[in-house]
């Protein structure tokens, strides 16, 4: 049961990453099943309800900051409350280090889309919606990927993947 409960987070990530890929918008029940996801996993790893409620605080004050990062358009809604719900996965310990390879992913990630809008032309490309859109220099970056490569390169250091695996 543990290894299912486990398999919920990169599972969600790949999903995640795929969806704002091929729709660049991140829905709120996605973030959702995270959250519920985290509560199930947490409840099997053992948690007590003070590193549960810790968790929540790591949550609390991601989505504070990336709204922030959403007022003047930096970040979109959807990957303000996707990020805070994988800092739920990673609580107070690892946010830190989650936030800093998003970054990172991130500046990599959008430098390549900034060369692939500026060295390919469209009519070259495939004439998929999602690859066009994707072509657009109107249109922003998917930054989800990031998001979801920064989180598979942090969880298998989480306590909660430590908790799941070990009992």
């Amino acid at each position: 049961m543990n290894m299912i409960v486990l398999a919920i987070f990169p599972v969600m990530m790949a999903f995640c990453a795929a969806y704002d890929l091929l729709t660049m918008r991140i829905p709120n029940w996605l973030s959702a099943v995270l959250i519920v996801g985290f509560i199930v996993a947490a409840i099997l790893a053992g948690f007590p309800l003070e590193m549960i409620g810790m968790h929540f605080v790591a949550f609390a004050i991601a989505l504070a900051v990336c709204f922030l990062l959403f007022i003047p358009g930096w970040i979109g809604g959807g990957d303000a409350k996707f990020a805070a719900s994988t800092v739920l996965w990673m609580g107070m310990g690892f946010a830190v280090p989650y936030l800093l390879y998003a970054a990172i992913a991130g500046g990599i990630f959008t430098a390549l889309i900034l060369a692939f809008r500026k060295y390919l032309n469209a009519t070259q490309l495939p004439k998929w919606e999602w690859l066009q859109k994707l072509h657009d220099p109107k249109v922003g970056v998917p930054y989800g990927i990031a998001l979801a490569i920064a989180a598979l390169i942090v969880f298998p250091h989480t306590n909660i993947f430590t908790a799941l695996i070990v009992s």
